[in-house]
């Protein structure tokens, strides 16, 4: 039989671990949006300029033609807009693939969901106490350990505003 001492560190514990895949959670249902967006906006950007340069390079003169009959203006007046809005998108592309890989999206992101597998197993293993406690312990410090990139918070506590909040100063 456990005493009270050792109940409460198995308690702080599986809280802890239950704290802990909440911010993981957290992290990982912003993360993943923002990868697919990043994603997006370079797969379509990428695309855009491609097309934009196919036009004048498989078309040649005769795309220019049809495009400037298309906008109502002089052929010449065709090339600018195009090169200026390829160069526009073909930026946009590399900034958002650039900005997904130095910040490692793909690769935090797994770190992250193989962390929250791991404090699950944790967890049901604390739960049920099949886990010598200073070994669990130092199970959660390793996990934890791989996702630093995800900020630890302390469960939320209902604040009570000040005098000075309620008073709209």
């Amino acid at each position: 039989m456990l005493d009270q001492t050792d109940q409460a560190n198995w308690q702080r514990l599986l809280r802890r671990i239950k704290d802990r895949r909440r911010t993981v959670d957290s992290y990982l249902r912003s993360a993943r949006p923002r990868a697919a967006r990043l994603t997006y906006v370079a797969v379509v950007s990428s695309a855009v300029a491609a097309a934009l340069t196919a036009g004048p390079g498989f078309g040649g003169e005769k795309f220019v033609a049809a495009a400037s009959n298309l906008v109502g203006g002089d052929p010449s007046d065709v090339w600018q807009p195009i090169c200026l809005v390829t160069a526009i998108v073909s930026i946009i592309a590399a900034i958002s693939a650039n900005l997904s890989r130095a910040k490692k999206t793909e690769a935090r992101i797994i770190h992250a969901e193989a962390c929250n597998a791991e404090l699950e197993g944790l967890q049901t293993l604390v739960e049920f106490q099949q886990i010598p406690l200073e070994d669990a312990v130092k199970l959660y410090g390793q996990y934890i350990a791989r996702i630093p990139f995800v900020p630890e918070t302390t469960p939320s506590k209902k604040r009570v505003p000040s005098q000075r909040n309620r008073a709209g100063s």
